[in-house]
């Protein structure tokens, strides 16, 4: 599925107004850097998260396969864009229009099944701000309340009352449905299937925690173990030429190399990447610059080997080293669908049997179910890394010393 670009002018970097728009998120949010990008970023689900949905109760919905973003607007690469021609109205009085609020969600593109005609739209599922007030304290379902209430019934009954007012818009809004937890059979079989975007997994989101910025282990993103993915930066590095060791060799295939990004502007070599005769190939052809570039691929326990994916310019730098070590955790220790769903039954009677007999104390551990026997983990190989390459010096290899242009590709 495409990524849609952001909607709206961007506001020029370093600007005054980009400046004051930082400042003024960062007191919004409570936060003291204002470079800082707000939105929470969840981990990856392990095994031993299993447990976790038994002792608290969380909710669940697809993973949106788009743009994070929060809607302000405020893309993840923490800078703004200017969107005219949308209007809020305020809950207690339509003729005013909602005050300062910072919104949660992802930006998709549904394509209609019959058409095939593809629509910008924001998916909103939580908030941090909402009318001048920081909810960020409050739990998940007081969030997703105020969301409802506040925030997008009132601009749905704008949009059905004036159905013209949405003709201009760049993007249409819905809230996200979200489940209880124990509901995971439901997002598989009827959620997931009726999208008309990508879906890119399942989000589980403890509904007792306040909002977090930064990593949250409270909140967890599922894949399927042989579908986790990691972004790295992609750097080629072209052979020499036969005949002239001092030249690099454009005309042959070189090594995709993957950098981990480690904080700032530093990157460490990592791995390489497999790509197949006819993906290069086909790469050249499109024209595009592949070199130092953000790519997302996934690991082939058939061959233990990297695979491409898709490149992702909606990022400015590759997962951190810390978090790349967690998903390759999550690899090796991960949860099938199948586990997932047999674990269902035993999540729900936890639930319910909090609902019953509310603990005392917060921290009193609810009953423990047995993990019935259909839902054993069920384990891949862990990703067999082996640091093949030392740290990359400036090199005629790279793009830096190249013509622009080689056999029709980019660089």
């Amino acid at each position: 599925m495409p990524i849609p670009d952001l909607p709206g002018d961007p506001v020029p970097r370093h600007s005054e107004q980009e400046q004051w728009l930082k400042a003024h998120v960062a007191r919004m949010c409570h936060l003291d850097n204002p470079e800082k990008f707000p939105g929470s970023q969840p981990v990856s689900f392990g095994t031993k998260d299993l447990e976790k949905l038994e002792k608290q109760d969380y909710w669940v919905c697809e993973k949106s396969d788009g743009v994070r973003v929060l809607f302000l607007v405020i893309d993840r690469h923490n800078t703004y864009r200017e969107i005219t021609g949308i209007y809020f109205p305020h809950h207690e009085n339509p003729l005013m229009p909602l005050r300062s609020s910072l919104i949660d969600g992802e930006l998709v593109i549904d394509v209609d099944p019959i058409t095939r005609r593809e629509k910008v739209r924001f998916l909103a599922f939580d908030c941090l701000v909402i009318d001048d007030e920081n909810v960020m304290s409050k739990p998940l379902d007081k969030r997703y309340g105020r969301l409802n209430e506040w925030f997008y019934k009132p601009y749905a009954q704008m949009i059905r009352d004036h159905p013209h007012v949405a003709e201009n818009q760049p993007f249409s809004i819905k809230v996200k449905e979200i489940n209880f937890s124990y509901h995971v059979e439901k997002v598989f079989n009827v959620d997931i299937p009726a999208l008309q975007h990508g879906n890119d997994g399942l989000i589980y989101t403890c509904v007792s925690t306040p909002y977090t910025p930064g990593t949250d282990p409270n909140i967890l993103k599922w894949k399927p173990p042989s579908e986790n993915s990691i972004d790295f930066k992609l750097i080629l590095r072209f052979p020499p030429l036969r005949y002239n060791p001092q030249e690099p060799d454009y005309c042959a295939k070189p090594l995709f190399l993957l950098q981990v990004w480690c904080g700032g502007d530093k990157y460490e070599q990592y791995d390489d990447m497999l790509v197949e005769d006819k993906e290069w190939e086909d790469l050249k052809k499109s024209g595009e610059q592949v070199d130092d570039r953000i790519v997302e691929v996934h690991w082939d326990s058939s061959i233990s080997r990297w695979r491409m994916m898709r490149f992702r310019d909606d990022k400015p730098h590759g997962n951190h080293k810390s978090v790349v070590e967690a998903i390759l955790d999550s690899i090796a220790d991960g949860v099938e669908k199948e586990a997932l769903l047999a674990r269902s039954n035993a999540i729900r009677t936890a639930w319910k049997a909090r609902l019953a007999h509310p603990p005392p104390q917060q921290n009193m551990r609810p009953p423990q179910m047995p993990l019935p026997a259909s839902s054993s983990k069920m384990y891949i190989p862990a990703p067999r890394i082996e640091f093949k390459y030392g740290p990359l010096a400036s090199s005629p290899w790279s793009k830096v010393s190249g013509p622009s242009v080689i056999a029709g590709m980019k660089r």
